[in-house]
């Protein structure tokens, strides 16, 4: 448990002041990082994620390459590339001094939702929302992301039971022991609901895994309804798992602090005594 400590003097009446030493813990927030979908950009998070920040929380959004000031290489950018841009972001946030890098969230969309769970096999997530999370195939992973939906048997295999083990992004899940927040719109265009159906059946060892259904949603969550409504989702389950979460954390470190002094204290006989030195004497 990491401690500041700090000497100061107190001044109890003019002139004249005691010693004392602050402790404090250091300051360690939960952090979220919210990764935008495929022709979105992060500005389409800003909004959530002020909402979230007032939490206490430590928010990131990032532009993926191919987008927004990077839009020349949309039609080029791979997966591959873009799960780099999520692993940098991620290590990034996690190693700020005021990021708890126990309690990491991450909130995808879409295509952005499809690489967040991947990233949660590869890095530490302690919770992980997807909205509309997309579903491609495991073949072509250098190909550009662009052509993916040329693939003629990429409808067929988004509305077809897709098994855990095969595919990269539900196996990620399938390992998966945060909290899980699903997020399904009711009128999706783009994803079937056999992908949502998909990524509900593959949180076996979720601690907890909460499906949502915006009835009126289309996959863009295009109308203010819509929008507010998985604003409102988002934050209470935020709210309860994040703020809810934070004093069983605290209450870990304190375990650990504790155990640690323990192990450094000195030992003690049967009786409870602490055992004497060789030139210790009696009182």
């Amino acid at each position: 448990m990491d401690i500041e400590l700090g000497r100061l003097g107190i001044e109890v009446v003019p002139g004249e002041s005691v010693e004392a030493t602050l402790l404090a813990p250091q300051r360690a927030l939960p952090a979220v990082l919210f990764v935008h979908g495929w022709g979105g950009s992060q500005t389409q998070d800003l909004s959530r994620a002020r909402e979230v920040a007032a939490l206490g929380c430590v928010c990131l959004t990032f532009d993926l390459r191919g987008h927004r000031a990077d839009a020349a290489n949309h039609d080029t950018v791979t997966r591959a590339q873009n799960l780099d841009d999520l692993c940098a972001c991620y290590d990034w946030l996690a190693a700020q001094a005021d990021v708890d890098a126990e309690a990491v969230a991450v909130v995808g969309v879409s295509y952005g939702g499809y690489l967040a769970a991947i990233l949660s096999a590869l890095r530490p997530v302690r919770w992980l929302a997807l909205r509309t999370p997309a579903l491609y195939l495991d073949r072509d992973w250098e190909l550009p992301k662009r052509r993916l939906h040329d693939d003629p048997d990429l409808v067929r295999y988004r509305h077809s039971p897709v098994a855990p083990d095969a595919n990269r992004a539900l196996r990620a899940c399938q390992r998966f022991e945060g909290d899980a927040l699903l997020v399904e719109a009711g009128r999706d265009e783009i994803i079937p609901r056999q992908v949502i159906d998909n990524y509900a059946a593959a949180f076996p060892r979720a601690r907890t895994m909460t499906r949502r259904l915006v009835a009126e949603a289309s996959h863009g969550f295009d109308d203010k309804p819509a929008q507010r409504q998985y604003s409102d989702t988002l934050l209470a389950w935020m709210t309860e798992m994040i703020v809810g979460s934070r004093g069983a954390i605290a209450a870990s470190k304190v375990r650990a602090y504790k155990d640690e002094q323990k192990a450094h204290a000195p030992a003690q006989d049967e009786s409870g005594w602490r055992q004497a030195g060789p030139g210790a004497r009696g009182k």
